[in-house]
C-alpha cells in the first residue's frame, strides 16, 4: 500500500504541493491520496481476478470440448463467486470518506481496510493456484478435489470483501 500511496503522492500538481504548506489543509490533501491509492489497489485488485476469471471460463470451455460436462457447473460456482467478488470491489466504497460524504471511517478503521485489501492482494494468489490445481488435476481422480478447493477459495474472497464492508459500515 505505501508504494501506491507515494505514486499518488508523487503525482501531486504544484498546486496540491503548494496547498499542503496550508496549516491544516495537508492533512485533507493526504486524507485525499490515501483515497486515490485506494481506489488504485481495487482496481488492481479486480483486473486481477478479471484475469482469473477468465481462467475459469477457459477451463469451463476445455471442460465441454472434452466431453466432461458434469464438471462445467461446479467450475460456474467458482466463476460466479469470482464474478461478484470483482463487482463488488469495483463498486466498494473508497477507503476514507471525505467531508461530505455520508460513510465516515477513522484511522483505525483505515488500516483494517488496508490489512482487508492486502488479504485481497494474497487471495489473488491462491485463487491463482487453486486454479492451477484444477488444471493439474484434469483426467485424474483429483478433479472433484481439486474444484471443491477452488470454489472453497473463491468463497473466501467473498468472506473477507463481507468483512472489509463491515468495517467501512461501522464508519457510518
Amino acid at each position: 500500500m505505501t508504494d501506491l500511496f507515494e505514486q499518488v503522492t508523487g503525482d501531486q500538481d504544484v498546486f496540491k504541493k503548494i496547498a499542503s504548506k496550508i496549516p491544516g489543509f495537508s492533512g485533507y490533501i493526504e486524507r485525499q491520496n490515501r483515497r486515490a491509492a485506494d481506489k488504485l489497489l481495487r482496481e488492481t485488485i479486480a483486473n486481477r481476478f478479471e484475469e482469473l476469471y477468465r481462467r475459469i471460463s477457459a477451463l469451463q470451455v476445455d471442460f465441454v470440448d472434452q466431453g466432461e460436462l458434469m464438471y462445467v457447473d461446479d467450475l460456474e460456482k467458482a466463476a460466479l463467486k469470482v464474478r461478484t467478488f470483482i463487482d463488488k470491489v469495483r463498486r466498494a466504497s473508497y477507503g476514507y470518506s471525505g467531508f461530505f460524504d455520508a460513510v465516515k471511517i477513522n484511522e483505525e478503521e483505515l488500516a483494517q481496510v488496508y490489512a482487508y485489501d492486502a488479504a485481497m492482494l494474497d487471495l489473488v494468489d491462491q485463487v491463482g493456484r487453486a486454479i492451477d490445481n484444477v488444471e493439474a488435476s484434469m483426467g485424474s481422480d483429483g478433479l472433484q478435489a481439486a474444484i471443491r478447493h477452488l470454489v472453497g477459495q473463491t468463497q473466501e474472497c467473498l468472506t473477507v470483501f463481507g468483512r472489509r464492508d463491515e468495517v467501512m459500515s461501522q464508519g457510518a
